[in-house]
């Protein structure tokens, strides 16, 4: 109980200094008048000229996503009527004993009626074997109607290698990736596989939910999917989404067989393998009702590690992929190629600069007294962050992230140090060519039943 308390009292003081800095934005700009100084006025148009290109590209992306909501209700009227393929869901696991269970589980209460379920162990040390195998012989292996489970126990290889030998055994026409920390909504597997609407679909890009809610730490996680995943729905429309995470992500099968196995080389194996999917010429799609819940970083440290191994798998595949930037050729589309790819690479060269332009913007802001861009930024995002909350498949089990709209710009600074910090380990890394091996975290298991089951059914 103590804990809980000290827990809620950091979150207090945590969301109330958040408040307090934004209240003094919208107060010094009602009573303060701005003075021009010719230095500043300088530095401002080329800080405007150096964000145009990121900006355009947000805007674009807030128009086209409410197209998305068009089109997937007029898609949906032609895959209503198709049958039930195969499908096979796969559960790499590593040292993974504390929501392993909860999430074969979740699976299991889809109920989808053609379904085989592939568990596989990358030589854990800790009880994930005795566990899994426990819940086997509880089960007597017998599930619902349609569904099998296998399991691989394996020497310890990486998830790569492991997820290459589970496709070895996976007999569904369409392969589901989830993590064993993760817990899968009722509907996902049904929602997947009606977003492969075409042949020319390779993969799916699911809605993935950070589920623990306990910390401020958790709480800035949450906002930050709900807001990156929102803008995948532009790049669905342009069949581009290139990072498909292997916590929600759907292949097709035969494409996987024709694009090759999972790399092993690169850390982020699910991005790399979206990539690759787009550069052979088949489209990607995002399914924002194909709702995963996964438990993120309750450690600073650990969410720090995280991102560092995110970013430096992002790299290696934009060198792997390099010949996709600006492409004319006609399987690639140019949204993809001209756009989203080299603009990436343009936000983290900014990145790099951002404590230098951060500290010229707010200089440059008390000097002169000219607070009204900064409220009008702050005023956007959060009426942006109100309406992906509205518009979210799952928007009661976001209903906390209200209370974080109107300080999202500072929450989204201090994730920006985040990933600041993996692109500098990162280049480290790519210039020392020293390898990143997989980091991991500890579970605290708090992707309970309750917070699931009042969430599942929005």
């Amino acid at each position: 109980m103590k804990r809980n308390y000290k827990e809620l009292f950091k979150f207090i003081l945590f969301l109330t200094s958040l408040y307090a800095v934004t209240v003094s934005v919208f107060y010094l700009t009602a009573t303060q008048a701005y003075r021009s100084i010719q230095c500043f006025d300088t530095l401002r148009k080329v800080m405007f000229v150096l964000l145009v290109p990121l900006l355009t590209k947000y805007v674009f992306q807030l128009a086209c996503a409410p197209l998305y909501s068009v089109v997937e209700r007029w898609g949906k009227k032609s895959r209503l009527a198709q049958p039930t393929p195969s499908v096979s869901v796969l559960i790499p696991a590593w040292n993974e004993e504390v929501g392993i269970i909860k999430t074969i589980q979740s699976i299991l209460n889809t109920k989808y009626s053609n379904l085989q379920i592939v568990v596989i162990n990358d030589g854990s040390t800790d009880m994930t074997h005795e566990k899994v195998t426990q819940f086997m012989a509880d089960n007597h292996g017998e599930y619902p109607a349609g569904i099998t489970i296998k399991y691989l126990n394996l020497s310890n290889g990486g998830k790569a290698q492991a997820m290459n030998r589970a496709l070895v055994h996976a007999t569904g026409e369409f392969i589901i990736t989830i993590d064993a920390d993760s817990v899968m909504d009722p509907e996902a597997i049904t929602n997947f596989v009606e977003h492969f609407s075409s042949p020319s679909i390779g993969a799916v890009a699911g809605n993935v939910i950070v589920g623990n809610r306990k910390k401020p730490i958790e709480w800035m996680q949450q906002l930050e999917y709900l807001h990156g995943f929102f803008f995948k729905r532009a790049d669905s429309l342009f069949n581009s989404v290139y990072i498909i995470g292997g916590a929600a992500a759907a292949y097709r099968k035969t494409v996987l067989q024709e694009v090759g196995d999972f790399d092993h080389n690169i850390i982020t194996e699910d991005i790399e393998m979206s990539t690759r999917i787009l550069k052979y010429g088949y489209k990607t799609r995002y399914a924002f009702n194909a709702v995963i819940y996964t438990e993120g970083p309750s450690e600073f440290k650990c969410l720090c590690n995280q991102r560092l191994r995110w970013k430096y798998g992002r790299i290696l595949t934009f060198i792997k992929h390099r010949k996709l930037f600006f492409s004319f050729q006609a399987k690639h589309n140019p949204y993809l190629t001209f756009m989203l790819l080299p603009l990436a690479v343009y936000a983290e060269l900014l990145l790099l600069a951002e404590a230098l332009l951060l500290s010229i913007f707010f200089i440059y802001t008390v000097y002169t007294s000219d607070y009204l861009p900064l409220a009008s930024v702050i005023a956007l995002l959060s009426t942006i962050v109100g309406i992906q909350i509205l518009f979210d498949p799952k928007r009661r089990f976001h209903r906390n992230l209200v209370l974080l709209a109107p300080v999202a710009w500072l929450i989204f600074f201090v994730m920006d140090m985040i990933e600041f910090q993996a692109l500098i380990r990162s280049l480290r890394l790519l210039v020392t060519k020293k390898d990143l091996k997989w980091q991991k975290w500890v579970r605290v298991g708090i992707l309970n039943k309750t917070c699931i089951e009042n969430a599942a059914f929005d």
